[in-house]
């Protein structure tokens, strides 16, 4: 939840950023293959760009938000034994650099 915005962001130069509330239910419909984050961010974007960092991250979250969001998205799974290392940041900064659109 916020503990991205108190204990990360002020160590990479990030301002507070929003925060997706999770839903009380991660059992939507029974598709088990997808992440029980995967609708939820797909909604909370509402077909603005967006970038997932995680470490569950799976094909068929990939081929879900393909399908189901209207903006760009970046679903980026980082290995959990390593957790965010410099080739992350700079895949993450490729993806910002090449959808950023200035107007």
């Amino acid at each position: 939840m916020t503990d991205a915005n108190e204990w990360i962001s002020p160590l990479i130069g990030l301002p507070e950023l929003p925060v997706v509330i999770w839903p009380e239910s991660c059992d939507e419909d029974g598709d088990d293959r997808l992440h029980w984050k995967t609708r939820a961010l797909v909604d909370w974007a509402a077909g603005r760009s967006f970038v997932w960092v995680d470490d569950e991250i799976t094909d068929p979250d990939r081929a879900w938000v393909s399908t189901h969001h209207q903006g760009q998205a970046l679903l980026h799974r980082v290995d959990p034994r390593h957790g965010l290392t410099a080739a992350d940041f700079a895949t993450l900064d490729e993806w910002l650099h090449a959808t950023h659109d200035p107007g």
